[in-house]
């Protein structure tokens, strides 16, 4: 296969959909140089595979969930003991109608994600993360309240925590749950993600700081701008962060997470194609190279439909769905190398077997943390965002 060839196939991806293009590494499987060629140079490296169970093969199959697993290479230290953590990433199509009562659609979304939930318990996952507000369709893009503000929900006691924290305690597994949030009180909104550790209590939150305002994502007609900043959280799988989704295009977002510590930072999201598949595999792992820490890029699948049309204001015909959810979640090391993608069309559980001690060893690398010089550019942030009219 030619380079036309691989051009023209991804140049009319989108015709696949249906017909089940898992990822573009794929095309190539026919062709082995052409294939390590591949892995090499847009991968990095080709990552051994680990090696699951039939029976957890067979268990994935029961559940037409495309599951991927691979382990990062690791240096041991005579100092350090290595930490090998597994880390997680569940993408999935939103089940079932979105005609039907919040309480039906949401009893479907819950038994989708937990059989997933538990394929990653038996799969050995230490820290997981689900995909941006998993606990409903993604359906800001109507700019309806009613009846999606229904989905919205209690940081510690709303049913997406309290399910996701009964199977914590049972696989002994950090779990991150991407959620709308609603104060009880207030009842302000927030697109949130809160930390659940192994014995199935919450430990932090995190908001979502970007909020976007393009074409159908209309999600401020919902929620406000998080106001928690960059936390990291300290867990027993190392200390990870949550950046939601819009905040992966923001490089100084990534940054004050690496700033605070953070070894695994997670990226939950809901985007489609065409509007952002070709930023997709740059993004996450960019960021993974210039902070020094694995990124978990995860994105939903499918195309969700609605059952009144809505209009964008950019001059189109009114239409029934935002586009198509491309899935496609991978996890970048903290030295550039990245897993294959996750399919397109597919329900997905993602595996990374890594070395939290690489993180270090990648900084002293590459010295980017010792070369930043913050002096250089602190001062100018500051009058920008005086001159901008924001409060220093």
């Amino acid at each position: 296969m030619d380079i036309e060839d691989l051009t023209s196939c991804t140049t009319h991806m989108d015709q696949f959909n249906a017909k089940g293009l898992d990822c573009l590494s794929k095309v190539l499987e026919s062709d082995h140089d052409a294939c390590e060629a591949f892995h090499r140079l847009h991968y990095g490296r080709r990552l051994e595979e680990i090696p699951f169970s039939s029976n957890l093969r067979s268990a994935a199959d029961s559940l037409d969930v495309d599951l991927q697993g691979y382990v990062y290479p690791s240096i041991s230290e005579d100092t350090r003991e290595t930490r090998w953590v597994n880390i997680g990433a569940i993408q999935f199509k939103t089940p079932g109608s979105s005609s039907s009562s919040i309480k039906e659609q949401r009893s479907a979304i819950h038994s989708t994600a937990r059989n997933i939930v538990d394929l990653a318990g038996q799969c050995g996952v230490n820290v997981l993360c689900l995909q941006e507000v998993w606990h409903m369709p993604f359906a800001f893009c109507t700019r309806e309240k009613v009846p999606w503000c229904e989905f919205a929900e209690d940081a510690k006691n709303g049913p997406s925590t309290l399910m996701l924290s009964e199977l914590a305690k049972k696989y002994n597994m950090v779990i991150v749950n991407s959620f709308l949030e609603r104060d009880e009180v207030s009842d302000i909104m927030w697109n949130a993600a809160v930390i659940i550790n192994q014995d199935g209590e919450v430990i932090g939150k995190s908001r979502k700081n970007h909020i976007p305002r393009v074409g159908d994502f209309n999600e401020s007609t919902y929620y406000v701008e998080g106001n928690l900043g960059h936390p990291v959280f300290q867990t027993p799988y190392g200390r990870i962060a949550v950046n939601i989704c819009y905040g992966r295009h923001h490089p100084l977002n990534w940054l004050m997470y690496g700033l605070n510590g953070a070894e695994i930072v997670f990226n939950p999201c809901a985007t489609v194609a065409p509007l952002a598949e070709h930023m997709w595999p740059i993004e996450a792992r960019c960021a993974a190279i210039a902070n020094n820490y694995f990124t978990v890029a995860i994105n939903r699948v499918g195309t969700e439909t609605y059952p009144r049309e809505f209009t964008s204001g950019d001059g189109k015909p009114a239409h029934h769905d935002l586009g198509y959810f491309f899935g496609s979640s991978y996890i970048t090391g903290p030295e550039g190398t990245r897993t294959p993608g996750l399919s397109r069309v597919r329900n997905g559980l993602l595996v990374a077997r890594v070395d939290l001690n690489s993180c270090r060893q990648s900084r002293d690398a590459l010295s980017l943390r010792m070369t930043q010089r913050l002096d250089l550019y602190v001062k100018s942030l500051a009058e920008h965002a005086k001159e901008m009219g924001y409060k220093i």
